[in-house]
């Protein structure tokens, strides 16, 4: 794992991030299922909402990628691993207008919006996060991720807590791609998290081994993120890809 020595509160000492040729943007909702639903029911009506929008030629154009992903319902997880969320969308984006222009869709509206409270507990705009992406760590995408939500310090700057969130990423055994996502500032109540990483691993049972020998998730971060993250914020949770699209 990378660690880094404890260090008085950085922030504008550390290395600027490197520029990128042009902003890639994310739609993030982090789900819980209605609850008349049994747990492992829900990733198929997911996946049959999710086929909705094959009628939307909004959707279509707008989003070019998307992965579902559910809670692992089983396994031994440390103590911290979060049961407090259902699942996680990553929807890529093709421009940061199609965050916006989604949801005053007349298509969306008709078909999609309807069928939302039989799979969710709340509409999707309700729980919906719109971030900036950035790589931290090359490395396959694989069919399980560790999403880790975390909340920026009171008194850090954006830009601070930014570069520091990128100079130090987590590095369990076995990870592969690491992505960090970094929230704009308008979202949902309940849903304060000012950057959602990824940590992705081959499937859930490397991420299982990965993960078990630590008793807390929170103290296996990077040093540095203690300088910039509220304290006990975070939130971690273990999740399997359970539709991708293409």
């Amino acid at each position: 794992m990378m660690r880094c020595t404890r260090q008085a509160p950085v922030p504008t000492s550390v290395n600027p991030m490197p520029e990128q040729a042009a902003p890639r943007w994310k739609m993030i909702y982090l789900a819980r299922r209605n609850p008349q639903l049994a747990a492992e029911d829900f990733a198929q009506a997911w996946r049959e909402h999710s086929a909705l929008g094959r009628q939307c030629r909004n959707v279509q154009e707008r989003v070019t990628g998307v992965t579902q992903c559910v809670r692992v319902l089983d396994g031994q997880w440390p103590a911290d691993a979060s049961t407090g969320f259902d699942g996680v969308n990553l929807l890529r984006l093709r421009d940061r207008e199609s965050a916006d222009a989604i949801w005053s869709d007349p298509e969306t509206l008709a078909v999609m919006r309807p069928d939302e409270p039989r799979v969710f507990d709340r509409y999707v705009r309700d729980c919906a996060l719109v971030a900036q992406e950035r790589m931290l760590a090359a490395g396959p995408e694989g069919d399980a991720v560790l999403l880790v939500g975390l909340r920026r310090r009171p008194g850090v700057e954006p830009a601070d807590f930014a570069r520091a969130l990128a100079l130090n990423p987590p590095g369990w055994p076995g990870q592969g791609r690491v992505m960090l996502n970094l929230v704009q500032p308008q979202r949902p109540p309940g849903y304060d998290f000012d950057a959602i990483v990824e940590c992705w691993f081959s499937d859930a049972e490397a991420m299982a081994r990965a993960l078990a020998a630590a008793p807390s998730l929170r103290r296996q971060l990077p040093v540095l993120y203690e300088t910039v993250c509220s304290a006990h914020a975070s939130v971690f949770l273990p999740t399997r890809v359970s539709h991708r699209r293409p």
